[in-house]
């Protein structure tokens, strides 16, 4: 009986959903869910908005800019702080900044005087915000489940971010082709109370202040030390940062692309993105039921030279259903890499410099990303949409398989 009740525990431990036994992940998953709806449903109206202002890709660009410049500014210090004060009382004030800042461009939209400057003002706002919050979020995972759920924590909560990209992108079309901006703009800055409000009633162990003797600079150098003798963490970084700059910088692009390459509209781009938030969650539940050895590190190769090379299709495809399909295809593939890298991340670094860690990742996977966004926005200007896809879909598969040649040992991660 008491082996049977341990394998019972062993199986209970080791399912799909392990994570949500915990009841601190419970109310985060609950609270996230709503956010990340609300947020999709205001990337979506702001996209639109943008191009439907300008009608120009260049202007995407520079908003796509705006939003993550700021990440390569901050983000470094950002784990830095991560790692000196109580996660969820930062986390509080990082979500309470992102409504403040919806409910303002919000305002500009309902009173009809949005323009260029204020959409590029606040994403630079958000790009702050996301700066702390980020990290935050990463390190906070370990604190809810523990470090024998934190590989199953990291994919449900992939899924549940992609059920979400479901979720707000095909409300947010319908909403912005028939209510417009605004409302996607004031739905998104109420849903950040769901995860204010959830992370307030958790019970969390009281934060110990750990001593501190070295400078903030001094602590930010450790933990740029501590990845450059760690050539597994400092690959995994390098394929962050390729997978942020050439492999998901279309997306800046996708509004221009459903107009004129597809020739549709709101309600076509919402669901495109809610296409790639199904392959998404597909590809998170794939993650989280697999429990096999030796794995993470092959998958993550796979997901390196399959996602270009449906990217690569999806930029020369004009049929619509060929096109949902494929962006089905895009979000298992953004999901298999974003996870795999988060996770072999998370699962080797030191608790001491988790906070430092995860903010160098923040870094490389959001920091860099406003140049891919401002590049392929001036590229598609120049020399057409799909070309300019196609072009950082082959830069992100050849410099991801140097990364693996330089690094072999990556692939063979358990």
């Amino acid at each position: 009986m008491e082996s049977k009740a341990q394998e019972t525990t062993l199986l209970k431990k080791s399912g799909t959903f392990a994570a949500l036994q915990h009841r601190n992940f419970q109310l985060y998953f609950g609270g996230q869910l709503v956010s990340n709806a609300g947020t999709w449903m205001q990337v979506i109206a702001q996209g639109w908005l943008v191009y439907q202002i300008s009608h120009s890709e260049l202007a995407l660009g520079i908003v796509g800019f705006a939003s993550a410049i700021p990440t390569l500014l901050v983000s470094p210090w950002g784990g830095v702080i991560v790692d000196r004060v109580p996660k969820r009382t930062l986390l509080v004030w990082t979500q309470a900044s992102a409504m403040l800042l919806a409910f303002i461009l919000a305002g500009l939209t309902f009173a009809g005087i949005v323009q260029e400057w204020h959409i590029i003002l606040l994403a630079a706002g958000i790009g702050v915000v996301n700066s702390f919050d980020g990290p935050a979020r990463q390190a906070f995972v370990v604190e809810m489940v523990g470090r024998e759920d934190l590989p199953n924590a990291i994919a449900v909560n992939s899924m549940m971010i992609n059920i979400a990209r479901v979720i707000g992108p095909a409300l947010g079309g319908f909403l912005l082709a028939f209510l417009g901006a605004s409302w996607c703009f004031t739905i998104n800055g109420f849903s950040y109370l769901a995860v204010i409000i959830s992370l307030l009633v958790m019970e969390l162990k009281p934060h110990v202040a750990p001593v501190r003797l070295d400078s903030p600079f001094s602590e930010l150098a450790g933990g740029l030390k501590y990845v450059a003798n760690q050539p597994e963490l400092k690959g995994l970084l390098l394929l962050s940062l390729i997978f942020s700059v050439f492999g998901i910088s279309y997306s800046t692009i996708l509004p221009a692309f459903v107009e004129r390459v597809l020739n549709q509209d709101a309600v076509i781009y919402g669901w495109i993105n809610a296409m790639i938030g199904i392959g998404a969650t597909l590809g998170a539940f794939m993650i989280a039921s697999y429990h096999g050895e030796n794995w993470r590190g092959s998958w993550l190769l796979i997901s390196s030279i399959g996602f270009p090379i449906v990217l690569t299709l999806f930029a020369f495809t004009q049929y619509v259903p060929l096109s949902l399909a494929l962006s089905i295809g895009l979000g298992m593939g953004f999901m298999v890499q974003f996870t795999m890298i988060n996770t072999l991340l998370q699962t080797r670094v030191d608790d001491r410099l988790r906070g430092r860690v995860m903010g160098l990742y923040t870094l490389t996977f959001f920091g860099f990303s406003p140049f891919g966004n401002l590049i392929v926005g001036i590229l598609s200007e120049h020399i057409g949409l799909s070309v300019s896809v196609m072009i950082f879909a082959a830069l992100s598969l050849i410099l991801s398989l140097i990364i693996f040649q330089k690094t072999p040992q990556i692939k063979r991660l358990p």
